[in-house]
């Protein structure tokens, strides 16, 4: 993977809330800031080994943005800082303690197939937005970006 430094979001391509939020952000990041790659892909499982990242993140959005890693509410909040619009009100929740943060978080990813449902596959992004998107060996037969 070439690296050019755009933060990379990492997201669980057949949770149907995890792909609507990847959508949102699209949508409230104009300059194309983000990168976004699903955790079933091969490189997605190589990083999060390279980050010494366990098991249990594996339900979290997880963000990789010069080399740090934020996962679960801290993610979302550090994503959220960088978007357009009325949703970075939502920056103010940097105010709650990270232990509550992350509890409702881990709550609703622990439950998200239940509340949200799930796809039968990954999230195939539209022509308009393909570029946003980590191509991964198992998708074009060579590592690309």
């Amino acid at each position: 993977m070439k690296k050019d430094n755009q933060p990379i979001i990492m997201f669980d391509g057949i949770c149907n809330v995890c792909n609507h939020w990847v959508q949102f952000v699209i949508k409230r990041d104009p300059k194309g800031i983000f990168k976004f790659l699903s955790l079933q892909s091969d490189l997605a499982h190589l990083l999060i080994r390279n980050h010494n990242l366990n098991n249990t993140q594996l339900d979290s959005i997880i963000l990789i943005d010069k080399d740090q890693i934020y996962t679960e509410s801290t993610a979302i909040l550090h994503i959220i800082n960088k978007l357009t619009g009325p949703i970075r009100f939502f920056v103010l929740f940097w105010v709650i303690p990270e232990k509550i943060r992350d509890k409702v978080y881990r709550f609703i990813a622990k439950n998200r197939y239940r509340f949200f449902g799930k796809k039968e596959s990954c999230l195939v992004p539209s022509k308009e937005i393909q570029n946003r998107f980590i191509k991964t060996e198992t998708e074009s037969g060579k590592t690309d970006e």
